[in-house]
């Protein structure tokens, strides 16, 4: 879907860039731009490079672990319908902490199987259960506690201090958490209501 987000982006750029005579400047908007990204991934590798390999010693040392065993009070009354040894709970905690610990990699491979445990425990196949749309939700909306990319994109561009945005990304992965989450539980409770 997001392929024909950006086809689209490009093809009415373009036309837009022609219809205007400005065919020069696309031209050199599309060469600048091709360079800069080059630029900023090379710039990346070795940045990316110290923050996952940090990223994965705490994921060897246990901390990810540790962090699962904070979250699941906190998780368990959003998902009343899971137990802790549930396999589903279990895969939903480690992508989780793997998300907020800026561990992508490690996170993406926990929430398919979440999404796959939560699709075998869903009693209607052809709709996402209240625990499918409220993990979605905890995935696109998490805490930030370390965010290893724009920390390292900050730092290729040449900021004097590439981690200052911890402290404001926490809030605001925080309170957008929060917020979706409060959402959820609204919009679940008012389609109970109307269900009825």
């Amino acid at each position: 879907m997001i392929n024909y987000f950006w086809f689209a982006l490009i093809g009415i750029s373009t036309i837009a860039g022609i219809m205007n005579g400005r065919v020069d400047l696309l031209n050199h908007a599309i060469i600048n731009g091709v360079k800069d990204a080059v630029e900023i991934s090379i710039g990346l590798i070795g940045i990316m490079s110290l923050w996952l390999g940090i990223m994965r010693i705490a994921e060897y040392s246990g901390l990810i672990k540790v962090l699962s065993r904070a979250l699941y009070p906190i998780l368990r009354p959003l998902f009343n319908e899971l137990t802790v040894s549930n396999q589903a709970m279990g895969a939903i905690i480690m992508n989780l902490s793997a998300n907020m610990l800026g561990i992508g990699n490690a996170a993406t491979p926990m929430g398919i199987r979440a999404m796959e445990e939560l699709q075998r425990l869903n009693t209607d196949k052809e709709s996402a259960s209240d625990a499918m749309c409220m993990f979605l939700v905890l995935n696109t909306e998490c805490v930030q506690f370390i965010p290893t990319t724009m920390i390292a994109i900050r730092a290729v561009e040449g900021s004097e201090d590439p981690a200052a945005i911890l402290v404001p990304i926490l809030i605001s992965s925080l309170g957008a958490a929060i917020i979706s989450v409060m959402a959820t539980i609204f919009i679940r409770k008012t389609y109970r209501r109307f269900e009825r």
